[in-house]
This record gives structure tokens, C-alpha cells and sequence, in this order.
């Protein structure tokens, strides 16, 4: 599914539970994460929708290096050039993005949260298990600007993994949290901002105080990696989060 605008110039490709976004700005389009391999037919068709072209997209940027994340990335760089950046702490993830240990064993975790089967099996139907790592990546700056299309802020937000990023739109006042900060977790079934499950996160302790930088960036609406879109602010949807906990 496509939808336009989910935030000013902000546009949501969703399949199998998987978000990615492309900003869209005057001089150009950013990505943000490659979801799964089958969305890139969905990418396609949003860049036809909203008359923009292939060599438009100037950057697509990953907000951390797990499979659902990197999905078309390699595509991308080699049949459209397209730089990809990632945190220096997620660019050996990138590349392998199935080798990563979680606090907690992700094959036995689904079968203590039968909910999240459908979603799990959902995500592998659409590519899950087959996606690429892409290597040749460029590293993503923090504290700053990054000079793309969207001129997005990026902040680190370690715990979900070692390089995890979140990116502030404050001119639109929106932040998409990658997987800091999901309003569907895919290893419980369960809904509402929270952090993902310790099946797919490196240290939920890490990850809950992370959430901070989530709630400082004040930002209206909240765009994440796995569920709808949050449009009661930022701090609400940490507020939620903190008081569901780690699990």
C-alpha cells in the first residue's frame, strides 16, 4: 500500500507490516530504509504517481542494517547509482543483515507470542528471507543536517542495534524512528508505540533510554518502521512506550 503524505512531502510505502518512506523535496527525493524485496515494485509506482524519476533520488538513507530494513538497498545502488548511508556502527550489519545476536532467540520467540506468526509469515512471503546486504555503503553523519533532499537531522538511538539512527524532519514537524520506536511490534502482534521485542533487539535497557531522543525531538508525528503513523506527538508516543516496558 501507498500512502501520499503521511507527513508535509512525506510518502509511506507499507507491505507484509514493513514501512519505508520517500521525502520528497524541490531538488530531489530521500529514501528512507528499502523495506523487503517486493516493495520495490511499490517504489516504482509511487515515483510514477507523483511524476518523479529514478535519477531524482539522491540518497537512501537506513536507519539500521536488519533485513526488513536493507530489502532493495543493493538494487537501488546498483541499477540507479543511489548512495546508501548508514551509521558506522550498523555497516558491517548492512551487509549481513541476518547476522546479528538479539538479547533473546528470535526463532523460539514467535511460538511463546502465537499473534505474531501471521505477521512473521507475512514479512516472508514478501522477501524476508531472501534479501541481499549491500556492502558499498557511505557512513551517515549525526548531530547534523544530512545534505539531502528532506535536510533530515540525524541522531543515534543505539540498543534496537549498535547503529540505529532516527531522523528529525523539523521543518515538517515529524521524525521517522525507524525501529526505535514502532507502533507494531512483528514478534508479539502487539500495537501501540513501544520498542521492539528482544527476539529482533540488541539491549532493550539500551533501547528504552534511547526513547529520549525520540520525546526531544517534539515532533508532531511520529513515522516508524513497523505500524501507522503516531500523530499525537512525540513525547506522547514515548510516554506510551515507556510504560509498556521491554519485552
Amino acid at each position: 500500500m501507498i500512502t501520499a503524505n503521511v507527513a508535509d512531502g512525506v510518502h509511506l510505502i507499507t507491505h507484509a507490516h514493513v514501512n519505508c518512506y520517500v521525502v520528497e523535496d524541490d531538488d530531489g527525493l530521500t529514501l528512507v530504509d528499502a523495506g523487503l524485496p517486493s516493495m520495490w515494485s511499490m517504489l516504482l509506482q509511487l515515483l510514477a504517481e507523483r511524476g518523479r524519476r529514478p535519477d531524482e533520488i539522491k540518497a537512501l538513507v537506513l536507519t539500521h542494517g536488519h533485513f526488513d530494513h536493507v530489502g532493495f538497498a543493493l538494487r537501488a545502488r546498483q541499477e540507479w547509482n543511489v548512495p546508501v548511508m548508514v551509521h558506522p556502527g550498523d555497516s558491517r550489519l548492512a551487509a549481513h543483515p541476518y547476522r546479528y545476536k538479539p538479547q533473546r532467540n528470535r526463532f523460539v520467540y514467535p511460538f511463546t507470542h502465537p499473534r505474531s506468526l501471521p505477521l512473521l509469515g507475512q514479512m516472508a512471503a514478501a522477501g524476508a528471507l531472501a534479501v541481499k546486504g549491500v556492502s558499498a555503503t557511505q557512513p551517515l553523519r549525526t548531530g547534523a543536517a544530512l545534505p539531502v533532499p528532506g535536510r533530515p537531522t540525524v541522531v543515534h538511538t543505539p540498543g534496537h542495534t549498535d547503529g540505529h539512527c532516527i531522523l528529525h524532519l523539523p521543518g515538517r514537524n515529524t521524525v521517522l524512528s525507524g525501529d526505535a520506536l514502532v507502533t507494531l511490534d512483528p514478534y508479539t502482534g502487539r500495537k501501540g508505540p513501544q520498542i521492539v521485542a528482544s527476539a529482533a533487539t540488541n539491549d532493550t535497557a539500551q533501547a528504552l533510554a534511547s526513547l529520549e531522543a525520540v520525546a526531544a525531538t517534539g515532533a508532531a508525528t511520529v513515522l516508524s518502521g513497523h505500524g501507522e503513523p503516531w500523530t499525537q506527538g512525540a513525547e506522547a508516543a514515548v510516554d506510551h512506550a515507556l510504560r509498556v516496558g521491554a519485552h
